[in-house]
């Protein structure tokens, strides 16, 4: 298949580079200069959980115009926007998109640009990923890559492109609840991303230490009450279970919201701690754990900004 990954970033490459590995033709679409150009003249290397590969994909800076099979969008939540802008001249007819972000919100502003119909939302399960240098991803988890229809794609199309994913190597299933999958993975992520964050720690250093472990739950707890209070039906019946099973798979991860603060980019904390009390808002309730952990990474970007 015709495959453009828009993000090429520590998890946008494996993406690119497990798919290019299956025998897809892949297009790369990245800002990074550097980036694009080792992918080009060296090809892409992914280390990690995966084995250790150096692929070829066709690496470029702007969306090409051509028609593609599938478009993974893998930016990051704050680029989705501009982002989903640049996909049309890649949109023909057939095409389905694939957005994979974390937090919650992404997949609405890509649906406005594309169209709902042909938009499915991904959500990554156990990876922790960085960068090792231009043309060079790594990662030290890989546990699972679920999708579902944003609105009415059918099913089968979405379990085609579970399929497409299985065959590159990914552990990849297609679900009907993906709202459900997506706060399951939120209880996740606002458990780590805001505590490592602010303390620099990895994902086993918070889960285990004496004053930010607590954090880290109530974080958890917090969101896992706030979704039942919107109505989702959760499969989660344990949060603080839930979160240190996910914790023990990547211990020695570090979020990628800690990484963007060290380095001076712009975090996607209002989509995963900072979308807890937006949710609660409308159900009537309040998170002041994760507003709290929220406004304290706000206050540490103001600072770096300045």
């Amino acid at each position: 298949m015709k495959i453009l990954v828009m993000g090429c970033g520590a998890m946008g490459s494996i993406y690119a580079g497990l798919l290019a590995g299956g025998g897809n033709e892949v297009v790369a679409v990245d800002t990074w200069h550097e980036h694009v150009a080792a992918m080009r003249d060296h090809g892409l290397r992914v280390e990690g959980a995966s084995g250790d590969r150096v692929v070829k994909v066709r690496a470029l800076e702007q969306v090409p115009n051509e028609a593609m099979d599938l478009i993974v969008v893998a930016v990051k939540a704050a680029h989705v926007a501009e982002a989903a802008g640049r996909l049309v001249p890649a949109v023909g007819p057939d095409t389905r998109i694939l957005t994979i972000q974390n937090g919650m919100g992404s997949a609405d502003l890509v649906a406005r640009a594309v169209g709902a119909e042909r938009v499915a939302v991904g959500i990554a399960g156990g990876f922790g990923a960085q960068m090792r240098g231009p043309g060079h991803t790594f990662h030290n988890g890989m546990e699972i890559i679920r999708m579902g229809a944003y609105s009415t794609l059918a099913r089968d199309r979405v379990d085609a492109i579970a399929a497409l994913w299985r065959a590159a190597g990914f552990k990849a299933e297609a679900v009907d609840n993906i709202a459900a999958m997506q706060w399951e993975k939120l209880i996740c992520n606002v458990a780590y991303s805001a505590p490592c964050a602010l303390t620099g720690m990895t994902v086993g250093e918070v889960m285990d230490d004496a004053d930010m472990g607590p954090v880290s739950r109530a974080a958890a707890v917090e969101a896992w009450e706030v979704a039942r209070a919107r109505g989702v039906a959760l499969a989660v019946q344990d949060p603080v279970a839930h979160v240190r099973a996910f914790g023990a798979k990547i211990p020695n991860a570090r979020p990628s919201l800690l990484q963007d603060l060290e380095n001076g980019r712009p975090s996607e904390i209002d989509v995963i701690n900072g979308a807890v009390p937006r949710e609660a808002a409308l159900a009537g309730v309040q998170a002041p754990v994760n507003a709290t952990l929220t406004a304290l990474v706000r206050q540490r970007e103001r600072r770096a900004a300045r």
